[in-house]
C-alpha cells in the first residue's frame, strides 16, 4: 500500500472509489458538497471527483471546516502506519502527538524533544499536513473523548479532562464542531445501537465481566492479525508481577505520565464468547489512577501490538523474496511488537544478552522483586510496576541479582535513562539514539537494535548476530532486499523457532 505521501489525488480517488479499507488512516476524504469527511471506506455513495478534497489527517479536515461523517465514523480508523516507517521531524513529530506530548507540555515540549524551534515544529507540520501541532492534538482529544462518551458511562466532566480538555465549554465545544452532535447525543446514539460485541459497558459490570472503575475499549487494526503468535511472543517474555497471560489476555501494569494503572489486551477471545467483530479490533480493559492518562495508554497499547501496521502491504513486499516469501505469505497478519516503555524494555533487552529469554525473565522477575514498586491493590498475578530508571540508576551494582558486569552495565543504562543522555520517547531520532546506546559500556550491536526495533517501533531492524535468526536462516542472505520491513522479516525467522520451542526465540 502506498502512504500518503506518495500517492496523488487520482491514486487516492481510486481508493475511494473501491472502498479499500486498508487506506482508512492513511488519508481523509472531505466533500465540499456535504462538509464532512470520512474514511476511504464509507459505504456512502462516492462522491464526484471535483468535489472531493484529500487530506493526511482528520486535523487537516477539521482545520478545513469539515465534520466527522456519522456514518463511517472517521475517528475510529486505525493510525497511518506512514508514521512509523518515515524517521523525519514530521514523522517524530506525530508519534509525540499520539502520545500525548502537547497536551502535557505544549508546543514547546514538543519542540524541545525533536531538537526544533516551535516556530520551525509549526511550519513543518502545517506545510505537510495542514494543520499545526495545537490542531492535532485537538483532534486527538476529540476522538479520545467519543471513544469515551459513547464507551464508559463517565459523567461527561470526568471525560473532558480525560481526554485532554482544559474546560468543559470547550470539551462541548470541540464535540459539537467536530461530529455535528453535543457529547449527550452522541452517548444517546451510541445507547441506540446494539453493540456488536457485546452488552453495553454497564451491563458488562453487573456480569462481572468488567471490573469496577475499568474501561473497556476496543482498538482498531488492519486485519489480518496474528493474535495467536503475537500473544505466545508476549507470554514467553513476561515478567512475574509486571505481566501475565491468562485467558488469551495479555494483562500489566504500566507506569503512566500521571499515575500508573493495570491493562488486559483480549488477543483470543474463549470459545463461549463472541469473537470481536472480524477481527478488526483489540479489546482492551483499562483501570487507571488518573482518567488523564487514557489517552496515552491507549496509544501505547497500540504501539505494543503495532496496530498501525498495514500487513497486506507487507506481506506484498516480503512476499516475492526467496527467502522470507513463503513466510510472509503463510502468515500474513504477522506484527512486529513494541512497547509499553522505552526505558523498560531497554533494560530488559540488556538483561536478555547472551542468554535464554527464560533466563532473562527469570533476571527481570528478581529485579522486579528487589526494586520494583508494589501496587497498593494488586490484581492476581500483577503486583508491582517495573523500577524506573532512576531507581536503577541509585541502585550499588554489587546489590543487584545478577553478574556483576551486567550490573555495572544495567545502571550505566540507567543512569542515562534517568538524565536524558538516552532518550527512548516516541519522537527519539533512531540513528541518534542508536550511536548513543552503543557509546555505553556494556551495550552491543544486538541491545542497541533490539532496542531500537521494540522501543522506538521501526520497521526496519535486522539482527544478523541473533542467534535466533542465524538458525533459522542457514546462511547469509542479502537482508536489504527485505527493506523497509526487516523487522517483520526478523519475526517471521524467529517464528519457524517458537512454535516447537517458545521459551528459545531469541538469543543474541
Amino acid at each position: 500500500m502506498d502512504t500518503a505521501s506518495s500517492m496523488d489525488d487520482e491514486q487516492r480517488y481510486q481508493a475511494l472509489t473501491s472502498k479499500d479499507a486498508r487506506f482508512d488512516g492513511v488519508f481523509i476524504t472531505a466533500v465540499t458538497s456535504t462538509g464532512i469527511y470520512c474514511r476511504p471506506s464509507c459505504p456512502a455513495i462516492t462522491p464526484k471527483q471535483a468535489n472531493i478534497r484529500f487530506y493526511k489527517s482528520a486535523a487537516a479536515a477539521q482545520e478545513a471546516g469539515f465534520r466527522a461523517c456519522k456514518r463511517c465514523r472517521p475517528d475510529a480508523s486505525p493510525g497511518s502506519p506512514e508514521w512509523n516507517v518515515r524517521a523525519d521531524v514530521t514523522a517524530r513529530a506525530m508519534r509525540l502527538i499520539a502520545d500525548g506530548t502537547v497536551d502535557r507540555d505544549g508546543i514547546g515540549g514538543l519542540a524541545s524533544r525533536l531538537g526544533y524551534e516551535q516556530r520551525q515544529v509549526r511550519r513543518l507540520l502545517t506545510d505537510e499536513l495542514g494543520a499545526g501541532p495545537l490542531a492535532l492534538a485537538r483532534a486527538r482529544r476529540a476522538q479520545t473523548a467519543r471513544t469515551l462518551i459513547e464507551t464508559t458511562s463517565l459523567p461527561m466532566g470526568d471525560i473532558a479532562f480525560a481526554a485532554g480538555f482544559s474546560s468543559i465549554r470547550q470539551f462541548n465545544a470541540t464535540i459539537q464542531e467536530v461530529f455535528d452532535l453535543s457529547p449527550t447525543e452522541l452517548r444517546e446514539r451510541a445507547t441506540r445501537r446494539v453493540p456488536a460485541g457485546g452488552p453495553t459497558p454497564a451491563v458488562q459490570r453487573t456480569q462481572g465481566t468488567l471490573a469496577p472503575g475499568a474501561i473497556r475499549l476496543r482498538l482498531p487494526l488492519r486485519p489480518p492479525f496474528d493474535a495467536a503468535r503475537l500473544l505466545g511472543f508476549l507470554a514467553a517474555r513476561a515478567i512475574v508481577g509486571v505481566e501475565e497471560v491468562t485467558g488469551g489476555a495479555y494483562k500489566r501494569t504500566i507506569a503512566l505520565p500521571n499515575g500508573s494503572g493495570r491493562l488486559s489486551l483480549l488477543l483470543l477471545p474463549p470459545p463461549a464468547r463472541p469473537s470481536p467483530i472480524s477481527g478488526n479490533f483489540v479489546e482492551c480493559d483499562l483501570e487507571l489512577d488518573d482518567l488523564r492518562d487514557v489517552g496515552v495508554a491507549v496509544q501505547r497499547c497500540r504501539r505494543l501490538l503495532d496496530l498501525d501496521a498495514d500487513p497486506v502491504a507487507i506481506s506484498e513486499s516480503l512476499g516475492s523474496d526467496p527467502v522470507i516469501g513463503p513466510l510472509a505469505r503463510a502468515c500474513p497478519g504477522r506484527r512486529s511488537p513494541g512497547h509499553m516503555d522505552g526505558d523498560e524494555l531497554a533494560m530488559r533487552a540488556l538483561l536478555g544478552q547472551q542468554v535464554s529469554v527464560a533466563a532473562a525473565r527469570t533476571l527481570g522477575a528478581r529485579l522486579v522483586t528487589a526494586y520494583g514498586k508494589p501496587l497498593s491493590a494488586p490484581s492476581g498475578g500483577l503486583t508491582h510496576l517495573f523500577p524506573d530508571a532512576a531507581t536503577i540508576a541509585a541502585a550499588d551494582p554489587e546489590a543487584l541479582p545478577m553478574p556483576r558486569a551486567r550490573a555495572r552495565a544495567l545502571v550505566g543504562l540507567a543512569t542515562a535513562l534517568a538524565s536524558g543522555d538516552v532518550s527512548l520517547h516516541p519522537g527519539a531520532d533512531r540513528d541518534e539514539t542508536e550511536a548513543r546506546l552503543l557509546a555505553l559500556p556494556g551495550i552491543g550491536p544486538w541491545t542497541a537494535s533490539y532496542i531500537r526495533m521494540r522501543a522506538l517501533s521501526d520497521p526496519d531492524v535486522f539482527l544478523p548476530t541473533d542467534a535466533g535468526v542465524i538458525r533459522a536462516l542457514r546462511g547469509s542472505p542479502d537482508s536489504d532486499a527485505w527493506r523497509p520491513w526487516r523487522s517483520y522479516a526478523v519475526h517471521h525467522l524467529w517464528a519457524t523457532l517458537e512454535d516447537p520451542m517458545p521459551e528459545r526465540a531469541s538469543t543474541p
